[in-house]
């Protein structure tokens, strides 16, 4: 897929060599460590996940700083830690329709697997993002985090944990921004992708895409970053989502 000349205009590309992290190896985490392997851009993909060695569990903040460690020791400059986790339901667990639908102990796991995970591995890994030339952290958010865009309501769990995944993206690029300032933390929209977590809401008429196809897309706005959206939410095409 070739990348679009008006998101190339926005932002300088990753610097090539160094080293790539993704954390999940669910549809789009995998399908984003193996198209970053194709590429061969990298020294090095790391695919960190409950699976891997080092095994990285977001909601253990043990396995996360574990992890973290074994990243600083590869030595290589870290250009992109790419987080694909995140929570919608299980088997025990749909979105809520209504309030009278909200669990406590769901949206606990909600906002441990959404907000607080991602929060622990902006902990961690933003002070080993490479400090000269461009460097990301991106983390999968979505548009039902959206407060201004919320007309429908529902999602409660969902909803909420994705709103302060955003907001503590906003927070942590202020930070990161003082001591790297051509270093982006930002939100990304997936969209709708063929994966466990959206398959029951595939309705007809949403513009589901496969994992390679989502992960081509990603990849594509990652390139496009400018520093001056660090901080920022944005979906699968390079465009603004609303807070």
């Amino acid at each position: 897929m070739k990348v679009k000349s008006e998101r190339q205009q926005n932002g300088s590309s990753l610097e090539s060599k160094g080293l790539a992290v993704v954390v999940g190896a669910g549809g789009i985490g995998q399908a984003m460590v193996e198209r970053l392997d194709r590429e061969g851009r990298f020294d090095q993909v790391m695919g960190l996940s409950r699976g891997s060695d080092p095994a990285i569990d977001v909601t253990v903040e043990d396995s996360v700083a574990r992890a973290a460690e074994v990243v600083a020791a590869n030595r290589l400059d870290l250009r992109l830690v790419f987080d694909a986790t995140g929570f919608l339901h299980d088997k025990d667990f749909m979105p809520e329709k209504s309030w009278r639908q909200i669990d406590p102990k769901h949206m606990a796991h909600a906002f441990a697997v959404n907000a607080i995970g991602p929060a622990l591995l902006i902990k961690y890994f933003l002070p080993l993002l490479s400090r000269s030339g461009k460097s990301v952290f991106a983390t999968l958010s979505a548009r039902v985090g959206s407060i201004g865009d919320n007309r429908l309501g529902g999602w409660y769990s969902y909803r909420a944990s994705k709103a302060a995944l955003n907001q503590l993206v906003r927070t942590a690029a202020i930070e990161l921004r003082r001591n790297a300032p051509e270093a982006i933390c930002v939100a990304l929209h997936p969209g709708t992708v063929d994966t466990p977590l959206s398959q029951p809401f595939g309705k007809s008429g949403l513009n589901v895409r496969t994992p390679e196809t989502a992960a081509a897309e990603i990849h594509e706005v990652i390139e496009s970053l400018g520093a001056e959206q660090s901080g920022g939410c944005v979906d699968y095409k390079g465009k603004p989502v609303p807070w």
